[in-house]
């Protein structure tokens, strides 16, 4: 029987968030994929375990993905975890790698993925809903209408020139870069708003730019708007 992998995204961090297919899937893998050295331990588990109880039964591996952007680590890293997984397809195992969100946006996953499709073997994507969709909804705002454009940003990186961008930018991961970040956007005379570990414990929603404190957690969402939108 020929293995297959699937890159499941388990959503922002409700577990009522995760679809059905995904469910499914992870009920009908016997291997369960996580980035992090102890599997359970991840936060991509412990949302999908809150929907797929029987989880905890299933053979665990934990796969390391460095927090850094440094490209020859990365690299490192991301052939070692396909090479690993690609020895379990070959046994005709079926593994869902657990990834938070969308598997398509920003995702480690992504990586593995194309190396393990490279390779010959099948790998198919899960899709989750977005972080920035359950946050947009959380705070009870739309992201766009009519004609606006919507920009994905993400925050660790530079994004004094993103800040100009017309209509809706969505700064991902904002973290320790929130305090430049928010600065940045007042400066312009932005609006906005932000939401931090969505549908997670310790979820907190910041209504505006102003109320958003220099430091938030790498679980973090922040939206603005041009002024007058």
């Amino acid at each position: 029987m020929e293995g297959i992998l699937y890159g499941v995204g388990v959503g922002p961090g409700d577990p009522e968030l995760m679809t059905l297919q995904a469910v499914r899937v992870i009920r009908e893998c016997d291997l369960i994929l996580a980035p992090g050295k102890e599997p359970r331990e991840t936060v991509a588990w412990q949302i999908a375990a809150g929907a797929v109880p029987e989880l905890e039964e299933k053979e665990a591996v934990g796969i390391h993905m460095p927090m850094t952007k440094d490209p020859d680590t990365l690299k490192k890293a991301h052939g070692e975890a396909a090479e690993r997984i690609i020895q379990e397809l070959a046994k005709g195992r079926r593994a869902a790698f657990l990834t938070l969100g969308d598997p398509c946006i920003y995702s480690t996953y992504l990586y593995v993925h194309k190396k393990v499709r490279s390779a010959g073997c099948r790998a198919e994507i899960i899709s989750g809903i977005p972080s920035f969709i359950a946050a947009s909804a959380a705070v009870g705002e739309g992201l766009v209408e009519n004609a606006q454009m919507l920009h994905l940003i993400p925050a660790s990186y530079q994004s004094e020139e993103a800040a100009g961008l017309p209509g809706t930018k969505v700064m991902m991961k904002a973290g320790k870069a929130a305090a430049r970040v928010r600065d940045e956007l007042l400066a312009r005379g932005e609006k906005g708003w932000a939401v931090e570990r969505c549908g997670m414990e310790g979820e907190r929603i910041f209504h505006s730019l102003d109320e958003i404190p220099d430091d938030l957690s790498y679980y973090s969402i922040i939206v603005a708007k041009e002024a007058g939108e």
